[in-house]
């Protein structure tokens, strides 16, 4: 894949239940670099008990988003680990146009940018289909409806903001998940 032959650095954007994580991880595996879910990254805090976990556990329940400043200090501390240097595949931050800000300042610190945002679309029927058949506890209908609106309202100006920088890669999400794939790497290829 033509993407890997030098560093990168690549957001995946898109609604809970998009398939930005299977998608992100597919990836990261066949580039050898890091996928880094916040979701999942703050779901193991909370199941660890930690005091991290103990800060975003409400919040998380509710199907609302954690602090800015907490998700700073999460996302930069895990950008400065080691294997990120090579570059990485972020999946669930930024969420707000205030996290997009942030993430250019942690890469501006380090002398790094960003080089794409995958926004992988997929109707919300299909999102909420996904969630529930997942059957863990933190996706109860009601809770992931909330999450969607949540999503509609603080991330899907993103989309915009990123497509006016010239980053924004839209892919089709409501698919097989190895067309997801091909399509990703073709607007990844596509975009050099």
């Amino acid at each position: 894949m033509g993407v890997v032959a030098e560093v990168v650095r690549i957001v995946f954007l898109g609604p809970p239940g998009s398939g930005k994580g299977t998608q992100a991880a597919l990836l990261a595996d066949e580039c050898g670099m890091p996928a880094i879910s916040t979701g999942d990254m703050l779901r193991g805090a909370v199941t660890e008990g930690s005091d991290l976990g103990s800060r975003v556990e409400g919040v998380m329940a509710s199907g609302d988003l954690v602090s800015d400043d907490l998700m700073a200090e999460v996302v930069g501390d895990r950008l400065a680990q080691a294997d990120a240097d090579n570059g990485f595949l972020l999946d669930g931050y930024p969420r707000t146009a205030s996290q997009a800000e942030t993430l250019a300042g942690i890469l501006e610190a380090g002398s790094q940018t960003l080089d794409h945002v995958v926004f992988i679309d997929v109707p919300e029927e299909t999102l909420v289909a996904r969630a529930l058949s997942r059957n863990r506890a933190d996706d109860k209908e009601e809770v992931v409806r909330e999450r969607l609106r949540v999503y509609r309202e603080k991330t899907q100006p993103l989309v915009e903001y990123y497509r006016g920088l010239g980053l924004l890669r839209e892919i089709d999400g409501d698919r097989r998940i190895g067309e997801v794939e091909t399509s990703i790497r073709l607007a990844l290829e596509g975009s050099d």
